[in-house]
């Protein structure tokens, strides 16, 4: 029953629900040409004069995840539009950003045996494999810090206890391991990768999923406070964790581990999140 809600706040590291949407946003039910057990993983984008989210859709009748399209005009209110990316194998996860006037999206394609990279050619709606990394491991993180490339990988994914990381000089590749990696080892707590890592300013902060009692139960945030080719540091924030069940909303009662922000103005931050309520 995991669904997708909209938060707010005044940083990346603290949101909740505004008085001003009716959280969730988007569920299965909305989904209309597949039957959808469930959405999660959501990741949203500005352009133009809208937003575009991208996220899991799980179809009821392959047993696969696949990739589904929604759009706002105020980041409130969505409407779910269609499926945008299928393949043989189960997609979740699309990572998104926004490179040199490109759009890109790099789901997690455990199936595959390694990351495929995804470039639009007609962006929202349409997307091409442009780049096959040798790495397998479950959701993906990218970003770019001091003029390399990173991702973050959970490399044993039915465990959720190991965390690796990979830099390189282009998206492309070569990818290399950290000497440092893995980040995480044996500790289910704060190894998977729970969304966008955001850098912002000189500050980057990772999420994490909590599986420690199960798969997904909170967000939890790390402050890397040192990073390059040779080291690796970090240290957990104090407001974390920043996403967890709640008894008094219904979309989350049970497990939360997704948390997507942006900075929309100076203060004011807005993310889209999962939840996972007892049905």
């Amino acid at each position: 029953m995991w669904s997708i809600a909209i938060q707010t706040g005044e940083t990346p590291l603290g949101f909740s629900d505004p008085p001003n949407i009716q959280n969730p946003v988007l569920r299965g039910c909305d989904v209309t040409d597949v039957r959808a057990a469930f959405v999660a993983d959501p990741f949203m984008i500005p352009f133009d004069d809208g937003w575009y989210m991208f996220f899991e859709v799980m179809n009821e009748d392959r047993g696969m995840g696949e990739i589904g399209l929604a759009t706002s005009a105020d980041c409130l209110s969505w409407k779910y539009e269609r499926i945008v990316l299928r393949e043989p194998f189960h997609l979740s996860y699309p990572y998104l950003f926004a490179k040199n006037g490109r759009f890109f999206m790099v789901p997690e394609t455990l199936g595959l045996g390694s990351v495929q990279v995804y470039r639009a050619k007609r962006f929202p709606e349409l997307w091409e494999p442009c780049a096959r990394i040798p790495i397998n491991g479950a959701d993906p993180s990218l970003f770019e810090h001091a003029g390399l490339w990173w991702m973050f990988t959970a490399s044993d994914p039915y465990h959720n206890a190991t965390l690796r990381l990979h830099s390189a000089e282009w998206l492309r590749g070569p990818w290399q391991e950290h000497p440092a990696s893995p980040i995480v080892a044996n500790d289910k707590s704060i190894a998977r990768p729970a969304g966008r890592v955001v850098v912002d300013g000189g500050r980057i902060i990772r999420y994490t999923q909590d599986c420690e009692r199960e798969y997904g139960t909170k967000v939890r945030a790390f402050e890397i406070t040192e990073l390059d080719r040779r080291s690796y540091r970090e240290v957990e924030v104090a407001a974390s964790p920043v996403l967890e069940a709640n008894a008094n909303q219904p979309w989350r009662t049970r497990r939360a581990h997704h948390v997507d922000p942006h900075e929309i103005s100076k203060g004011r931050w807005i993310s889209c999140v999962d939840g996972d309520c007892f049905d």
